[in-house]
Parts: C-alpha cells; structure tokens; sequence
C-alpha cells in the first residue's frame, strides 16, 4: 500500500505550506485539493454554470482538463495559479464543493494521485474521506483573526487587494459552511494528530508532524528540521 500523510484544515490554517514542506522533506508526491475545487469554481464561472446546475456541474468536474507542473495550476494549458487564490476563488470552490455528485466525481481523480515513493494530501476531507485508510492524519487549526491576518499578508505579497475585516468575515462564514454540508463536513479524522497552530511558527508545526512520520515510519531517514 502506498504510504499517505493526509493533512486537513479550514481555510488559512497552513495545511497547504505544512503539506509542501513535509512532500519535500520526504521527497514523496503532494495533492492540493483545494485548488481542484478552485479550478473548478473557475471553469464553472466562465461556462456560466452556476452551483445550482448540478448536472452541468458534475459534467465539468468529471472532465475537467486540470494539471499540476511544479508550483502551477494549469486550467486547460492556462496558467490559473493566481486567480484561484483570491478569497472569491475560494468562496466559489466552497459552494461546489458541498454537491455529493461533484465530490464523487473528483474522489477517483483525487486517489489516483496516491503514487511511490508516497503522497501527502492537503484539504478539508483527506483523512475523513479520500484517503481514510492513512496511517498519519494531522488536523490543523487556528483561530480565523489570526488565518485572516496570514491570509492578508499573502494577498499583500502577491499585490493583490484586501480588507482585513472582510477576510475575517469571509473566513467564518466558509467555515460555517464547510463544517455543517451534508457531505464530507470538514472536521478532524479520528486519532489525527490535531494542531493549533495560532501560537506556532512553521518550523514548530513542521516539527510536530515530522516527529508523527518518525515515530509511524522509523526505517526513514528523516532530517528534522532545526
């Protein structure tokens, strides 16, 4: 079986920067399911399908001409890095990501990325859902002033335009919302390590999962960070 490390979280709380760092710690494969759902919110908008065609939808996720090269999101050979990272992109995925028919189109497509030597998997139901099968489960949190504050300084960094008050409001009402779907509701896997990470830096987080894979893989040959 291959080894899979599912890393979960809502919005803002550093599973996509944790995920990368343990991927390239081990040198195993990663998965960012969230920009699926992005990339599909994205295709949706622009077909003017909106997230109550749910046939219209679950035809586009099933045929979704989505790929990853390096650090870009590529959206039929277009690269969409960028605008599927405004909060708006990220509202959009959380609507279509809530229809039971959309998500199971994507499940196999999702599970398909499970390759040698491994595969660290970042979302909201990587552990609950697509992969419950995996030997290590991390939940990450945080409190949302302080998800909103991380995610103003990146939209900062990018220059792209933010309030921080309107992130904060927008982070609690997608966190509403992923918690109380009806399908696959975002919460913590069962014996997952859980980590709330408001008081953390990066390496202190890093760390704690890292000594996870240690403990549950010990014939790797981990290089914990410093």
């Amino acid at each position: 079986m291959i080894p899979v490390i599912t890393i979960d979280g809502p919005s803002g709380s550093g599973k996509g920067t944790i995920s990368r760092l343990v991927a390239e710690q081990l040198g195993w494969n990663m998965l960012d399911s969230g920009a699926i759902y992005r990339v599909l919110g994205l295709a949706a908008e622009r077909a003017g399908i909106s997230a109550q065609q749910i046939s219209g939808l679950t035809a586009l996720a099933s045929n979704l001409d989505l790929s990853f090269q390096a650090e870009k999101v590529l959206l039929a050979n277009e690269d969409v890095s960028h605008l599927i990272r405004t909060e708006a992109a990220g509202n959009a995925a959380s609507k279509v990501a809530v229809i039971p028919q959309v998500r199971t189109a994507l499940l196999g497509w999702q599970r398909a990325y499970a390759k040698d030597p491994g595969l660290v998997a970042d979302g909201r139901d990587m552990g609950t859902v697509v992969f419950p099968d995996a030997k290590i489960k991390v939940f990450l949190t945080a409190s949302a002033e302080v998800r909103a504050l991380r995610r103003y300084k990146q939209l900062k960094e990018k220059g792209l335009n933010a309030n921080l008050v309107s992130l904060v409001a927008e982070i609690q009402e997608r966190d509403e919302r992923d918690q109380n779907r009806s399908v696959a509701p975002l919460k913590a896997p069962v014996a997952a390590l859980e980590i709330e990470s408001t008081s953390l830096s990066i390496d202190e987080v890093l760390k704690s999962v890292l000594d996870r894979v240690e403990k549950t893989y010990p014939e790797l040959d981990i290089s914990m960070p410093r």
